[in-house]
């Protein structure tokens, strides 16, 4: 599952990563952009400016995948099916998935909302609050993009640490 958000920059000098949100009456921001499992556990994340289009990350994030391990013998290297909002419904990309052995389940623009997309979706969302919760990734202090995408690691790896079982070591 693939989705995004627009982080509000409060940095009067700019920095790395950031540009005028087209959300935001353009001010300057940054967009978070995290792929999930279907438990929620991020897998993957990134930064870009808030002027970035979405469907720009959404190769790279697949790409960037880990190995995923289950079963014995040859692993799967890449999700079954991915689930995104409207903002990354392109054929190109489409197809590009395909290729790579991935069902893309994309809401369509200009359809109707009610899709039945917004059963598997909410659990992005909830890795956005999960991963919002941390007030320094809420609102982008950082100048530099590294330290940010360092918090951001961050936080992914606390929030994966909060999902383990409770086992006495």
């Amino acid at each position: 599952m693939l989705s995004w958000t627009v982080v509000i920059c409060r940095v009067p000098w700019r920095g790395d990563h950031v540009g005028p949100s087209p959300v935001d009456r353009a001010r300057p921001g940054s967009k978070h952009h995290l792929i999930v499992d279907a438990n929620g556990t991020p897998l993957q994340v990134s930064l870009t400016g808030g002027n970035r289009h979405d469907v720009t990350q959404l190769l790279p994030l697949v790409n960037s995948l880990p190995q995923i391990r289950g079963v014995v013998g040859r692993p799967r290297r890449k999700p079954r099916r991915l689930y995104a909002d409207r903002g990354y419904d392109y054929d190109v990309y489409r197809r590009q998935l395909r290729a790579r052995g991935i069902t893309p389940k994309i809401a369509r623009r200009g359809t109707a909302h009610g899709s039945g997309l917004g059963k598997k979706r909410w659990v992005v969302e909830r890795g956005f609050a999960w991963l919002h919760q941390f007030k320094r990734l809420r609102t982008r202090y950082e100048r530099r993009a590294d330290l940010h995408l360092g918090l951001m690691h961050l936080a992914c790896a606390i929030i994966c640490w909060r999902k383990l079982p409770d086992q006495p070591f």
